[in-house]
This record gives C-alpha cells, structure tokens and sequence, in this order.
C-alpha cells in the first residue's frame, strides 16, 4: 500500500509507502475513519479487480463537471480538489492492481489528504464512489476480514488426516495411523478377546485424533465449522463416541463419504462438503444467537450490555462473544481483543437482518458464557 498526505496550504509534501498486511491495514482503517471533512468533502472510490480504470477515470471525469453546480463555493472548490487528487491517483495505474484499489481524498482542517490502498490482501469486493463528510472504510472493512476457517477431519480404520479450511486452501495439519489390529485375528486367540482388544485399540485412536482436532482447532484461531470424513461407518461412528470436545461438536456440519485418510482426503472432504461451507459462517452466527436467546429464556449462561460483559471477560468466562454490526468499531476491536486473549471466539452479528436488528436494538452486545458470573 502506498499513501499520501499533502499539505496544500503548505509547501511541503509528505509521501509514504509500505507494504500491506492486516495488521497495519486495520491501524490505518482506524486514521480513516477518525477524519472528518466540513461536509460532503471527502471522496472514497474503490476499484474491485477486473474492473476497468478507464471507466473509473471517466465516472470520475462526469462527478468533476457535476460539481461545478455545488452552490458553495468553499464546498465546490474542496470536492474538486479531492476528485483532481483521485484522477491524478488514478491515471498513474496501467492497469487494475490484482486485488483492486482503494483511493480517498478529501479536505480536513484546511489541508488536502489523499491515500491510496493499491496492494491489498484480499480482494475489494466491490465499486464504490461516495462523496461525505467522512471517508467510506467499509470497502476496507471488508478485505482486512478474516477468511473463514473450517477444521477437516478423515477417519477410517487405518488411519486418520487432520487439516483446516482457510478460505479456499487446505492446509494439512497431521496424518497418522491407526495401529489398529486387522480383522484377521491370530491363531489361538478367542474370537471375543480379539473383539474386545480390537475395540479399545480403536477407541485410543479415535481419543488420539479428537486430542489432535482439539488442539489444531479450539487454539488461537477456533474454527467456525467442523466436517468430518471417511468411511461412513466409521466417521459416524468417531463422533457418536463422543471423544470430541463439545465444543467442536457444536460446530460440526456432517459428516461425509471420504475413501482415504491422507491430504488427497482432505481434498476431497472439502469437494463433498462445499455447499454446507457455503453458507458456514452465516449459520455459525445464527447458530451462537439461538444459543445466546435460548439462554435468557432458560437463565443460562448468557450475559449482555458492554459492562457485564467486560466484567466477565476479565473473570475469563466468556465462550463466545456477539457483537452487532452497529457497534462502535473502537468499542468491538477493544473487545474482540480482551476475549481473544483469553481463549474465547466473536461472531459479528449483521445488523441487516430482522433478527440481526432486534438484537443490535435491544442487546448491541452479549456473551456465551463457560460459567456463571454473579
């Protein structure tokens, strides 16, 4: 990303540049955001990849002439300098950069700023072009996002692949075997022993495999989903054991039919379980507000409001923490943060959906709890 920062009630000019990582991205969403223009001065335009610049340079052209009929002229004379500042951006391109571009420009406090997000880490979703008295962040709200992460498991007798989901990659986390016996038992011993020996040795290793999907998916990072393959006998069977940690049991999508247990296996769980993970993370979000209503009608373990809420993160009881899409963003992040670092997970909750709504009206913010805090 490169931006910049002219002054043109002075003769300096300040230019910097670095590369683009969420980290930054989001401290630079936060300097956006906190800028204010005097009124409708500030221009955002955003460029998803394979949009053509050259029709982005014409809209742009046509918003100039329009603002020749803006009545003020401290207010015309400011839009058109932001609108020059982007064209001028604009035409040192050759081309769409590969995940699109974001520029703003705008007057604040009598100086012209102008930025420019042009190597960004995902995608721009989509074309923007917006003139307010504040810059427009959501097109890079939507880039910094972290992509979805499923946990994939493949179980069958020999022996088992642990993997995660992280958008469209499959990152292979552990292959082991079984080391459970064969079917054929060996000459001497009764048909029942063998069973039964057979039996705890697949136990073990259905334990071993649950104690390595625990690790590798309710760490840092929980995953938003769980899909299990294999045999079908087999992978029904290692989750109706119940050596999953509940709280992978939770999350879990189905199971599906998966011949081996190797990192070509993850692959193809992830092919046979693509429309449930389609539409994973909206049901993981309606999934934790089931949970979340449920527990106030049946005086669980749920709290709500901002306060008690921090109360209990710094008790270490929060599980899952909801945030509304209307809450302030300084307000999420500081929260998302406190329960992140104690083990927990947020599920941002749109407010753009009735159910979404009645809970930003009413709670704007509530918690999951791992236990009670009186």
């Amino acid at each position: 990303m490169s931006d910049t920062d002219d002054s043109h009630a002075s003769t300096d000019e300040t230019t910097s540049s670095d590369r683009t990582t969420d980290r930054n991205l989001t401290d630079r969403i936060a300097h956006l955001d906190s800028l204010h223009g005097e009124g409708t001065e500030l221009v955002t335009v955003s460029v998803p990849p394979g949009k053509s610049l050259r029709t982005v340079r014409a809209r742009i052209a046509d918003e100039y002439a329009s603002a020749e009929h803006i009545r003020s002229k401290r207010t015309r004379e400011r839009v058109q300098r932001a609108l020059d500042r982007v064209q001028r951006t604009l035409r040192a391109y050759d081309g769409t950069p590969e995940n699109g571009l974001v520029a703003y420009a705008g007057v604040v406090d009598g100086d012209l700023h102008s930025f420019v997000f042009d190597d960004l880490p995902r995608p721009v979703a989509e074309s923007t072009y917006r003139c307010a008295d504040r810059f427009d962040v959501g097109p890079l709200e939507t880039v910094v996002a972290p992509e979805a992460t499923f946990g994939l498991v493949v179980v069958e007798r020999g022996g088992a692949a642990v993997g995660r989901l992280v958008g469209e990659r499959v990152v292979p986390v552990w292959t082991g075997d079984s080391r459970v016996m064969g079917k054929t038992r060996a000459g001497g011993q009764s048909a029942q022993r063998f069973a039964r020996e057979r039996e705890r040795q697949t136990q073990e290793f259905f334990e071993r495999v649950a104690r390595v999907a625990a690790d590798a998916f309710l760490g840092e990072a929980p995953v938003a989903g769980l899909v299990v393959g294999g045999t079908l006998t087999t992978a029904d069977r290692f989750v109706a054991d119940g050596h999953l940690d509940h709280r992978l049991r939770e999350r879990l999508l189905g199971t599906y039919p998966v011949e081996y247990a190797t990192e070509q296996g993850l692959d193809r769980l992830v092919e046979q379980a693509s429309e449930q993970l389609l539409d994973a993370e909206q049901r993981a979000a309606r999934d934790r507000l089931d949970r979340f209503y449920a527990g106030l009608r049946d005086d669980g373990a749920v709290t709500y409001g901002e306060g008690d809420v921090e109360r209990a993160t710094e008790f270490g009881a929060v599980d899952t923490l909801l945030v509304a899409s209307t809450v302030a963003r300084e307000t999420r992040e500081r929260l998302d943060s406190a329960v992140e670092e104690r083990g927990g997970e947020t599920v941002l909750v749109a407010a753009d959906t009735e159910r979404g709504a009645g809970f930003a009206d009413t709670f704007g913010v509530g918690a999951l709890l791992r236990f009670p805090v009186d």
